[in-house]
């Protein structure tokens, strides 16, 4: 393929920008789209660019940065094997179906985790039923902050794209509406995003939990939650916690100790990079450097590696080095974690 027509095609994917994943459109590209990949021209033939192409070539290569592919960390993987147990334990379950809360600090893989299983878990139906879009499989939306069961309920019907319902539209009728269509469209797996902002020490909270029960046992799906130190935040106190808690296993995520998995980790990551003049194994001899960086946090590890290899390409400077890394903040979370890195 020549220069041009790859610096085309590639900057053409950089401005298609995406639809939410909060929404079935959105979900479903994000289902459909395969892992981010890039190959690198040869040395000569990139140094040849001339200033249009290096600018698209270049361009391109950012997207690809700002993305990478998702590394099938611990986490993920036991999210995955709990998550397809459940749906099959839950396959001819009439009533009190069991579910699965991920749990942890932020940016330790949660979101990620749950994402992945259900990309997994949709490609999987797709499989056993080529061709059926009228198929739901997987609905994806988060907790409403400071939420009432009138958003959460609308947090599904956005998802269906369904027209939005007017003020006088009784909630109950929402739910009803919803769970009819996601009934007929043989929904299987829910999940249920940014559970901390369901907080039961509130009347509201408590008539959320309430709602969403309401969906579980309307709805002959597997439920799965993910939010921050959930069981720290009240969810499982009170009858309607002891509920949730007698129905749902427990996950906990947390910062990956410095071991054999975070070198594996950074060594994942490192392999991905797409830079002309980066020395591979530069990241590994880093492994301990940016374990104290991130604080072992995997969401800060992923935007640090990234953020360095699109500065690496926007300077010029086409590698990654300790210098450049130091010249980066992280999130603050892991800088107050990882304290001073020198």
């Amino acid at each position: 393929m020549v220069v041009t027509d790859l610096a085309q095609l590639l900057n053409t994917r950089a401005e298609d920008r995406r639809d939410p994943i909060t929404t079935l459109e959105g979900w479903r590209r994000f289902v459909d789209d395969p892992p981010a990949s890039f190959d690198l021209l040869p040395q000569e033939q990139w140094q040849a660019l001339r200033d249009d192409e290096r600018f698209s070539y270049d361009d391109a290569r950012i997207t690809y940065h700002s993305e990478l592919a998702v590394v099938a960390t611990s986490t993920v993987r036991e999210v995955a094997k709990q998550g397809r147990l459940l749906t099959l334990l839950n396959r001819r379950e009439i009533s009190a179906r069991r579910g699965m809360i991920i749990s942890g600090p932020w940016t330790t893989g949660k979101s990620t985790a749950i994402k992945q299983l259900g990309r997994t878990h949709e490609l999987m139906v797709r499989g056993r039923h080529p061709g059926q879009r009228e198929r739901i499989p997987v609905v994806y939306v988060t907790t409403p902050p400071k939420g009432s069961p009138r958003k959460l309920a609308m947090e599904f019907a956005r998802f269906l794209g369904l027209p939005s319902a007017k003020r006088s539209t009784n909630t109950t009728d929402i739910a009803d509406a919803v769970c009819q269509i996601l009934i007929e469209a043989r929904c299987e797996l829910v999940l249920v995003d940014e559970i901390h902002n369901l907080n039961l020490a509130t009347v509201a909270g408590e008539d959320m939990s309430d709602h969403l029960k309401y969906f579980t046992e309307h709805l002959p799906a597997t439920f799965i939650y993910a939010g921050i130190n959930v069981e720290r935040e009240g969810l499982f106190t009170g009858v309607r916690g002891k509920q949730i808690a007698g129905r749902c296993v427990l996950i906990n995520t947390r910062p990956f100790p410095y071991q054999a998995e975070w070198k594996s980790l950074v060594a994942t990551m490192e392999a991905e990079l797409r830079l002309h003049r980066h020395t591979p194994g530069t990241l590994v001899e880093l492994a301990r450097y940016l374990h104290r960086r991130t604080g072992g946090m995997i969401g800060s590890l992923s935007h640090l590696i990234r953020a360095s290899a699109i500065t690496a390409i926007l300077d010029g400077r086409e590698a990654v080095s300790r210098e450049l890394l130091d010249e980066l903040p992280v999130d603050h979370a892991a800088e107050s974690e990882g304290g001073d890195a020198a």
